[in-house]
């Protein structure tokens, strides 16, 4: 008997020119091996520590590149098959979908920007009684929860017009947005809707701004409503009882349905109770204080965990999703699937926040060696493996199952809610495994990539998707000072994964392959890079001043090697940023960033470690302000870099930039009085190196001296930054 291998509802495809890039790689390494053999053999007599200070510098760079290669040694790009998934499983077997998203700063979070993220996911191509979608607020806002309010009122309008005229994106204000950039007559199928729709929108907006200014909501709404009555014993944010609202649920036959009469996603607000005497956990805390709640509510066995500020751009990721979760050969190995994090805040990459090399190459490349890093957003879960369950051969989900009704025994929404509140409580996880080995991790700053990291231990596997149509879009930061503190964050929970009992490198043995290993360890070791960057930032440039070579002359066999590793990196590093559609600008801003980050964020990154190993630092979360100023967005278009402040980031930039500054025309002037000729043949890659250093760092030398807009660096910064970069340069003449 014959029989047919059912068709895969997902495909996977190596990325090309692999066989190029192992190439590159091994010549490259060969080139590492030849420097780090030419630092052993040729050690001067006049400048021995710095020597091996540079030997140190190039043996971590070169182990670090490693890491990094990795993953870019098997990239594999997905496609799914949605219309197989269609023809496969009718809506009565398609799974339920819970969909938890986070809010904690309404202040920097604006309500107006997550409700339209809301909104944006109650309107997927999906069955909407299939559909949950929960708001964590932990700022327990009664502004947001009027704001929430008021959307579940919008989306009976919001969520038919989508389903009638299939509306992309389906956030109300990106969608508005799009129409001003594009011929009006493009939307003459719908033109007779789209005012009356539009008007609805600004109409809640301009409520909602306007009980956002005055701090208070209306007391017409207030009567209106029953939930606001959880605020009465409110005491402050960090003082208060479980509040818990269903806005939105099937079992309620007056508040379920749309205008045209079918049933609307279920709709949940919740700020879990607060006390000052229990840790809550930021962000991973939220997470697990919604999973219990869903449990009782909705329980739907996929979980999407979204940031307030990144709404869906395309109706269809559900589906994409289940297409891995539900594919009949690899569905039951899969715990999460990952979509990359885009944004469209911005109208040129300058800070190269995009973080286009990360999104388009590093996690396909992961997803080459059993899956990417969980980032936190953007990402579908299978909720037993989210919920701690080990991965073991009987993992398979019957999907054919009818779904459970989950509250068929319940007697009304009242009695649900008083149920679901204790599941918030702050005293629920006493004594238990949530935050431990069950749901987000707790005890690092990154405790999505160390949630993603404990499951794949486990034995499951994960997923990246990059869809042709961006699946979300969002809010990066647009000042170079919110980057800086961002990096560090993610510097700082980096390294705590690396001390953690999860660390890759060793508990990771053996559970995921090595090119996994090294892939997290690219990351984990992301603050310790700042050591050789800085090194190199300053004794090469500084040992100008003296005319003492530190690399090979130019007619020497070892120049080589060097000049092979700097052309072979540069050339490696644009065709990438060809390949994400960058251009030579963005591979520019790239470097610029990357030298940046690496020399201020991961320094006091590294430095807030070593004090916390002392008990001296914890580093805080901090949330990055989604709030545009337009002052701030006019600079950005022109391609101005924003500091603005007086900062301990900026004081080392600005440092740096100006010791090489001195170093480069301290070189200049004795190429001058000596002709250039002895220079020229020892100190051409120093000179070159420091040129190149003074080259890419011109915004802060603007910004020090050239600019008068608010956007420069303030005077006390300027001062300070001259004042140690002559102290270092003196200082080094009259010792060394």
């Amino acid at each position: 008997m014959l029989v047919t291998r059912m068709e895969r509802l997902f495909e996977s495809s190596k990325g090309r020119g692999r066989h190029i890039q192992k190439l590159y790689v091994v010549s490259s390494f060969v080139a590492i091996c030849f420097i780090w053999v030419y630092r052993l053999t040729h050690i001067p007599s006049n400048a021995k520590w710095a020597w091996l200070g540079l030997f140190s510098a190039e043996l971590w760079f070169g182990v670090y590149w490693l890491f990094g290669q990795a993953l870019r040694w098997n990239l594999i790009f997905r496609k799914t098959f949605t219309n197989r998934l269609s023809q496969r499983y009718d809506e009565s077997r398609l799974p339920g979908v819970d969909i938890f998203v986070c809010t904690a700063e309404p202040e920097i979070e604006p309500p107006m920007m997550v409700i339209n993220t809301v909104l944006s996911l109650m309107a997927y191509d999906y069955p909407s009684h299939k559909l949950a979608v929960y708001l964590s607020d932990d700022a327990s806002s009664v502004i947001t929860f009027y704001a929430l309010l008021e959307a579940s009122t919008f989306a009976k309008h919001w969520l038919p017009f989508c389903r009638k005229f299939n509306i992309q994106p389906t956030s109300p204000a990106a969608y508005f947005n799009t129409l001003l950039s594009k011929n009006p007559y493009h939307h003459h199928n719908h033109a007779k809707h789209l005012a009356p729709i539009k008007k609805l929108y600004e109409d809640m907006k301009r409520r909602i701004e306007d009980a956002s200014k005055l701090g208070a909501v209306p007391s017409e709404a207030r009567s209106k409503h029953k939930g606001f009555s959880q605020w009465d014993s409110y005491s402050s944010r960090r003082d208060h009882d479980t509040i818990l609202q269903i806005l939105l649920h099937k079992m309620d036959p007056h508040n379920s349905k749309d205008v045209d009469g079918f049933v609307l996603p279920t709709l949940v607000y919740v700020a879990r109770e607060k006390r000052p005497q229990y840790h809550h956990n930021y962000k991973a805390g939220a997470l697990n204080s919604l999973l219990r709640v869903s449990s009782k509510i909705s329980n739907g066995k996929i979980v999407l965990t979204q940031d307030c500020d990144m709404y869906s751009n395309s109706s269809q990721s559900v589906r994409d999703a289940l297409c891995f979760f539900m594919d009949e050969e690899k569905g039951h190995e899969i715990a999460f699937v990952q979509f990359p994090q885009s944004f469209d805040n911005f109208p040129n990459d300058l800070y190269g926040n995009s973080l286009p090399i990360i999104m388009e190459v590093e996690l396909p490349g992961a997803d080459g060696f059993g899956g990417p890093l969980y980032i936190g957003t953007c990402c579908f879960h299978r909720r037993d493996a989210l919920c701690g369950k080990k991965f073991n051969g009987e993992c398979k989900i019957d999907w054919n199952e009818e779904n459970d009704e989950l509250m068929k025994e319940a007697n009304d929404l009242h009695e649900v809610e008083e149920e679901s509140k204790v599941l918030a409580s702050c005293s629920y996880e006493q004594n238990t495994l949530w935050g431990k080995e069950m749901g987000s991790r707790y005890g690092c700053l990154v405790e999505d990539v160390i949630t993603g990291l404990s499951i794949q231990l486990q034995g499951w596997k994960s997923v990246y998707y990059n869809p042709q149509r961006k699946g979300f879009l969002g809010i990066a930061p647009i000042t170079l000072l919110q980057i800086l503190v961002q990096q560090k964050r993610w510097a700082v929970g980096e390294i705590q994964i690396l001390l953690s009992k999860y660390s890759p490198l060793l508990y990771g043995h053996g559970k995921i392959s090595l090119g996994l290993q090294m892939g997290y360890s690219h990351y984990n070791f992301w603050a310790t890079t700042c050591l050789p960057i800085l090194y190199y930032s300053i004794i090469p440039s500084l040992y100008l001043l003296k005319g003492i070579p530190l690399f090979p002359k130019m007619c020497s066999p070892w120049f080589i090697p060097f000049a092979y590793v700097i052309l072979g990196e540069s050339a490696s590093n644009l065709i990438e940023v060809f390949m994400v559609g960058g251009r030579i600008q963005g591979w520019w801003n790239g470097l610029r960033i990357w030298l940046y980050i690496g020399s201020s964020s991961y320094l006091f990154a590294l430095i807030d470690i070593i004090l916390k190993c002392f008990g001296c630092s914890d580093s805080p979360f901090i949330v990055t302000t989604k709030i545009i100023e337009d002052d701030i967005f006019q600079r950005l278009k022109k391609e101005v870099m924003e500091f603005g402040t007086s900062s301990p980031f900026f004081t080392v930039l600005a440092t740096l930039a100006l010791l090489n500054l001195l170093c480069f025309f301290g070189i200049l002037k004795e190429l001058l009085l000596s002709k250039g000729v002895l220079a020229s043949e020892k100190l051409v890659l120093q000179i070159l190196l420091c040129g190149f250093l003074v080259l890419i760092n011109f915004p802060i030398y603007q910004a020090l001296f050239l600019r008068t807009d608010k956007g420069r660096l303030p005077t006390d910064v300027t001062i300070k930054s001259i004042a140690l970069a002559l102290s270092a340069c003196i200082l080094f003449k009259l010792l060394i």
